[in-house]
Order: C-alpha cells, then structure tokens, then sequence
C-alpha cells in the first residue's frame, strides 16, 4: 500500500524562524523603523 498525497500526514517543517505570533511585534519594530528613518532624514535636512 502507497502512501498519497491526501492520506500522508501534514506537518511543518520547523526552519528554527521566528513563530507565526510574531506579526504585531514585527509590525511594531518595522514601522518605529520607519518613523525613526524619518526623523533622521528630516533632522539631516534631507527630507
């Protein structure tokens, strides 16, 4: 007996990466990222 595609168990590979709840905290330091950026551009002049 083969073992297909719809009867093979579904698991994930763990890669060892950040887990799936991780999203708000990489929203939060992306976008303090980007006011930071935008604050240094402005002080610079360059904005």
């Amino acid at each position: 007996m083969s073992t297909t595609a719809a009867t093979a168990p579904r698991t994930r590979a763990r890669t060892g990466g950040p887990k799936d709840d991780s999203r708000l905290l990489e929203h939060v330091l992306g976008w303090t990222l980007v006011v930071a950026l935008a604050m240094l551009l402005t002080q610079t002049g360059l904005l």
